[in-house]
C-alpha cells in the first residue's frame, strides 16, 4: 500500500481541527494550552482509512501567524493538502502565506475544503466558491475541486473522502530513496520505556533493533520500538507517520528540529548552495546578506543569503545563491526549505538544496554558475561528474553520492559502475571506496610531470626528487594512497622513473659541467688516497664552494663511489667494502667482535672505529649485544 501525507492549511479558526476530528474521529488539539485557546499551536496527528483501502496519514497544521514556522515542519513531509477556507469569511491572510508555502515545498496535489458551509446562506456560499477559483488559478490546486462541508452537520464529509480516495489514487508514491531520515518534531519520554521522538519519514526505511545517528549532534542510540499512528509495528519506511523508542539516549540529549537517521550517512553543514524562488507578492528586494530565516524539515536556523551573479533578488525572480547559517544543519541535495524574512516575519521564498555542504563561492564566477545549473537541472550522470570534480584530490564514496544526488541506491550503483568501466571515474582506495573524477586525475598527474621537471631545473645535479617532497607539493599534499595510486599510474605510462625513494623524469641524467668534473675528481682523489682512514669533511671542503660541493657528494653517493657515515665523514667504496669484508671474516669466525678488537684489527683511531660499527648496525649488517657486535642474521 501506498504511503501518502495528508495536510490541511489555512487560517486560523477556519475549521481545520474540526474537520479532521470529523473525518477520523481523532481531536488534535492534544495541549492543554490549545484546548483553551481553541486554535491548534502545535502540529496534531491522525490517520484516515479510504473507501480504496488506501490509508492517509494527516498532518494539521497551525492557522495563526504565529505559529507558521510548524506549518512549515508539518508540510514538509507532506504529498497533498486540503486547503480549508471558512466559507463565511473566504480567503485569507494566512490562507494565501499557507499556499506559498505549500508550493514551495514542492506539493502538487489537493483540493479546497470549503468549511462551515451551515453558517452561510447559499448566495453567498456561490459568491465565495467564485472569489476561491479566481484565487487558485495559477497555483497547483487550479484544477482542484472545491468541496462545501460542514463539520456541524457533516454536510459534504463523503465528497471530500471520496475526493480525496480519487487524488490520493491519481498519486505516485514518493520512492523511499537514500537513507531513513526522520525530521523530529517531538520528543519526550515514557516511564518504563524511555526517549520517544516522533515524525514524518522522508527517506529510506527502519527496523526495530537498527542504530541511528541524532544529526547534527553525532550522538546514536538503537531503536528499541516503532509505531505507525500509534500501532506498534517492526518496521517504518517514507511517508509514514512514526514514534521511535530510542535506547540509550536521554530526552536532553535531542530536540525538535534534530534529524534521525543512518550513522555517517548525513554531514551537517553550515553552508548550501540552493535554488531559490521569490514569491511575486514579495513587499520589497531581497538584497545580497540579507538575514533571513530558513525553515527545512522541522529546523528553523537564521542565516543570511548570499547571491553570486546580483546584489538583490526582485519578487517573482528566481536565482542559484548560496546561504550561511548560523547553525549547522543536515540536508541533502533535494531537500525543499522556505525563506522567511527576518522583520517583520513573513514568508518571501522558498527553494531546493543543491549542495548540502559546498565550499564558499566567489562572486561572478561564471563556472560556478555553471556547475550550479547543473546541480539543478543535470542527468544522473552530469550530477556525479559534477559532485566528483568539486571533490577533487580528495575524492569521494558512493555513500557520499547519496546524500550528494538523493539517487536510488539501484540506480546509483549502475551509474557508477558504468562510469567506472569507461573510466570517467577511478577508484583509487578499494579498501575505503574513494572514487576520482578522470579529469582531477589527469590534472594530478600532469601536476606532478611539472614539479619533478622543475625539480630537476633548480637541481641538476641531484639524481631525483624525494617521493615525500613530490607528495607534499601536490595539491597541498596527498593521501598516501592516492599518490601511490598517482605514481604507479605514472610509472605505467612511462611519464616518471622510481629508483628507491626518488623519482624522476625518463630523460633526466646527471651532467657536470667542467668546473664540477675537475672537483669531482680531485674529491675523489682525496678519499681514495685516505684509504681506511679518510679526511674530514672539513679538509676537503676547505676553499670550496659549499653549496657545489653538498650537490657533488650527493651525486657521488648515489653513484656509490661514497658513503656517508656520520655528518662529518665519508668513505671510498671500495676501502669501506675492505672493511666490512674484513669485519665479516672475523664475526664468521669467532662469532663477536668489540670496539678494541675492531680497533686493533684496522689499526684505526676511535674517531673512525665508533662511527664504522654505529653504520654497520644502522645498516643492519651487524647487532650490538652489551659492548659487543654479532653479525645480524637474516
Amino acid at each position: 500500500m501506498k504511503q501518502l501525507v495528508l495536510g490541511t492549511a489555512g487560517h486560523i479558526d477556519h475549521g481545520k481541527t474540526s474537520l479532521v476530528k470529523a473525518l477520523t474521529g481523532v481531536d488534535t488539539d492534544r495541549l492543554k494550552e490549545e484546548k483553551a485557546r481553541g486554535i491548534t499551536i502545535e502540529l496534531g496527528f491522525a490517520h484516515l482509512d479510504l473507501p480504496s483501502g488506501q490509508r492517509l496519514g494527516i498532518v494539521d497544521v497551525p492557522g495563526h501567524e504565529r505559529f507558521v514556522k510548524n506549518m512549515v515542519a508539518g508540510a514538509a513531509g507532506i504529498d497533498m493538502v486540503a486547503l480549508v477556507i471558512a466559507a463565511d469569511e473566504g480567503v485569507m491572510p494566512q490562507t494565501r502565506e499557507h499556499m506559498d508555502i505549500c508550493a514551495l515545498l514542492g506539493v502538487q496535489a489537493g483540493l479546497v475544503a470549503l468549511t462551515k458551509v451551515d453558517m452561510v446562506e447559499p448566495d453567498w456560499l456561490e459568491l465565495v466558491g467564485e472569489d476561491i477559483r479566481a484565487y487558485v488559478q495559477g497555483t497547483f490546486l487550479e484544477d482542484a475541486p472545491i468541496v462545501p462541508v460542514s463539520a456541524v452537520s457533516g454536510q459534504g464529509l463523503d465528497l471530500l473522502v471520496a475526493e480525496l480516495d480519487r487524488i490520493a489514487a491519481a498519486l505516485d508514491e514518493r520512492p523511499a530513496l537514500g537513507p531513513f531520515r526522520l525530521p523530529i518534531d517531538r520528543v519526550f519520554s515514557i516511564k518504563g520505556f524511555g526517549t520517544v521522538v516522533t515524525g514524518t519519514s522522508i527517506g529510506g526505511q527502519v527496523k526495530i533493533g537498527d542504530e541511528l545517528e541524532v544529526y547534527p549532534r553525532g550522538v546514536t542510540a538503537k531503536v528499541r520500538g516503532l509505531q505507525n499512528h500509534g500501532q506498534d509495528c517492526q518496521s517504518s519506511r517514507r511517508g509514514q507517520r512514526t514514534a521511535v523508542n530510542l535506547q540509550g539516549l536521554d530526552k536532553d540529549q535531542i530536540a525538535r528540529g534534530d534529524v534521525l537517521s543512518e550513522p555517517g550517512v548525513l554531514r551537517p553543514s553550515l553552508w548550501l548552495d540552493v535554488e531559490v524562488q521569490a514569491l511575486a507578492e514579495m513587499a520589497r528586494p531581497l538584497k545580497h546578506r540579507a538575514p533571513i530565516r530558513l525553515h527545512t524539515g522541522t529546523v528553523e536556523v537564521m542565516g543570511r543569503i548570499h547571491f553570486l551573479d546580483r546584489d538583490a533578488l526582485v519578487p517573482g525572480d528566481q536565482a542559484l545563491c548560496q546561504v550561511r547559517l548560523e547553525e549547522a544543519v543536515a540536508v541533502m541535495a533535494g531537500d525543499r526549505f522556505v525563506i522567511r524574512s527576518y522583520s517583520p516575519v513573513r514568508t518571501i521564498a522558498g527553494g531546493r538544496v543543491l549542495h548540502p555542504h559546498p565550499v564558499r563561492h566567489k562572486r561572478n564566477r561564471p563556472e560556478i554558475l555553471a556547475d550550479l545549473e547543473t546541480l539543478k537541472s543535470g542527468r544522473a550522470r552530469e550530477l556525479v561528474a559534477v559532485h566528483a570534480r568539486l571533490a577533487g584530490e580528495r575524492g569521494l564514496t558512493e555513500r557520499d553520492l547519496v546524500r550528494l544526488t538523493n539517487l536510488a541506491a539501484k540506480e546509483l550503483s549502475a551509474l557508477l559502475a558504468d562510469m567506472l568501466s569507461k573510466q570517467e571515474l577511478i577508484r583509487f582506495d578499494k579498501e575505503a571506496g574513494l572514487l576520482l573524477e578522470a579529469g582531477v586525475q589527469q590534472a594530478l598527474l600532469d601536476e606532478a610531470v611539472e614539479v619533478v621537471g622543475q625539480y630537476h631545473g633548480q637541481n641538476p645535479l641531484k639524481p631525483g626528487m624525494p617521493r615525500e617532497e613530490l607528495r607534499t607539493r601536490l595539491a597541498r599534499g596527498l593521501e598516501p594512497k592516492l599518490f601511490g595510486h598517482l605514481q604507479r599510474k605514472l610509472e605505467a605510462d612511462g611519464r616518471l622513473i622510481a629508483e628507491k625513494e626518488l623519482v624522476r623524469l625518463p630523460g633526466h641524467e646527471v651532467r657536470l659541467a667542467a668546473d664540477d668534473q675537475a672537483l669531482r675528481a680531485k674529491i675523489e682523489a682525496a678519499y681514495r688516497q685516505g684509504g681506511l682512514a679518510p679526511p674530514s669533511l672539513k679538509d676537503v671542503a676547505e676553499g670550496q664552494n659549499k653549496k657545489q660541493l653538498g650537490q657533488l657528494l650527493a651525486v657521488m653517493q648515489n653513484e656509490g663511489v661514497l658513503t656517508r657515515i656520520k655528518e662529518d665523514l665519508y668513505y671510498h667504496g671500495p676501502a669501506l667494502e675492505a672493511i666490512k669484508a674484513k669485519l665479516v671474516a672475523h664475526l664468521e669466525s669467532h662469532g663477536k667482535i668489540d670496539a678494541q678488537q675492531f680497533k686493533e684489527m684496522l689499526g684505526l683511531s676511535r674517531k673512525y672505529i665508533i662511527p664504522l660499527l654505529e653504520y654497520f648496525d644502522t645498516i643492519q649488517l651487524t647487532m650490538r649485544l652489551g659492548d659487543e657486535r654479532v653479525l645480524r642474521r637474516k
